[in-house]
């Protein structure tokens, strides 16, 4: 990453005179700014370059940007991503969400409120980066799900197993606090951010993909439980020690 001074914006738009206010805008904010006017050569120079934020219309021609957000998480591509559209429809802030996108803002919008909202993420990459820094990396082990926080590698009974980045964070936070019970606007709060608050059908959403992919039987949880009225904890070390006796 490059410093609060130097950061360097993507802009995905096809709209000519939005992205000429957002690039004046963001290169006066200090930032240094590649605007791109398709979704495939947006794709690919997300893949290719080295990028703080891409800010993502939706409606492209060539791939769309829900497209190109899913091939970048799908990539492991962890650059944050503001996506803006037209759109007002919960279902694609939904669909976005659920996808990887870290914030989402509709048109038409005020330069002030994108200014806002890139300072939040900057801010909260920052955050998250100092956090990573002082928590301890220390591989963690809990039953046959070993998780390495560093590596960003899950394996069960020995097996790699693919997580987006959503559903590594999600287990990560669990397997951090073994036995506590977090509410979903918890989780929203912690992996998503505070501003996807009321949007919990996006954590049970991705408790039911985490579930597929770590438990050896998804109807009948063993390590990510439901919290009935409350949301989920993920199963104590104990419990798990007694169940594999």
């Amino acid at each position: 990453m490059t410093t609060a001074a130097e950061k360097r914006i993507l802009l995905v738009e096809d709209d000519d005179d939005i992205a000429d206010l957002l690039e004046l805008h963001l290169t006066d904010a200090g930032h240094a700014v590649d605007v791109v006017g398709d979704g495939d050569d947006g794709l690919a120079r997300a893949l290719t370059e080295a990028y703080d934020l891409i800010v993502l219309d939706i409606m492209l021609p060539g791939t769309d940007g829900f497209d190109i957000c899913r091939r970048l998480r799908q990539e492991k591509c962890p650059t944050p991503i503001l996506m803006v559209t037209a759109k007002t429809e919960e279902v694609d802030k939904v669909l976005g969400l659920e996808l990887g996108a870290d914030d989402y803002i509709t048109k038409p919008f005020s330069i002030r409120e994108v200014l806002a909202r890139v300072k939040a993420l900057f801010r909260r990459v920052e955050v998250d980066q100092d956090v990573h820094a002082e928590a301890d990396e220390t591989p963690i082990e809990l039953g046959k799900v070993v998780v390495e926080p560093e590596k960003r590698k899950v394996t069960v009974e020995g097996e790699a197993v693919d997580l987006t980045s959503k559903e590594f964070e999600l287990l990560l936070l669990f397997a951090r606090h073994p036995g506590r019970a977090f509410s979903r606007d918890e989780l929203l709060d912690e992996v998503w951010g505070y501003q996807y608050s009321g949007y919990s059908h996006t954590v049970n959403t991705h408790i039911n993909r985490l579930r597929n992919k770590i438990e050896p039987d998804p109807s009948e949880p063993r390590y990510v439980k439901t919290v009935w009225g409350v949301g989920y904890r993920f199963a104590e070390r104990e419990e798990l020690a007694a169940r594999d006796a």
